[in-house]
């Protein structure tokens, strides 16, 4: 059975406030579709870049995936991700959290 997913506009304000408290300032590079647009995350570290994306697991739960593959990459291609993934779906929300070491400021189920 599928959990209740929560607004995405609610889930990027809690997202925010989470990395302020953690230290891991982030911000709104674009804004979706307030209730159920996907949500894209830029990671920004000391090692480069990282893109994560909104997956559900096989029985259905949240999850995140490192969408630019497993190890760093140069913002140009987290960049030319974040664009493709765009222009498949308008509605997308994309954040950009500063976090050293490439994890997300949120709790995040990676897969």
């Amino acid at each position: 059975m599928e959990q209740p997913r929560v607004k995405a506009g609610i889930w990027v304000a809690a997202a925010l406030r989470m990395g302020t408290v953690a230290g891991r300032p982030g911000v709104v590079e674009r804004r979706g579709d307030a209730d159920a647009g996907g949500i894209l995350v830029k990671l920004r570290g000391r090692a480069g870049f990282t893109v994560l994306s909104q997956v559900r697991t096989g029985d259905g739960e949240a999850a995140w995936m490192r969408a630019t593959g497993p190890a760093a990459v140069v913002e140009q291609e987290a960049d030319a991700y974040i664009a493709r993934q765009i222009s498949r779906d308008p509605d997308l929300w994309v954040l950009e959290f500063e976090t050293a070491d490439l994890q997300p400021p949120f709790e995040a189920r990676m897969v």
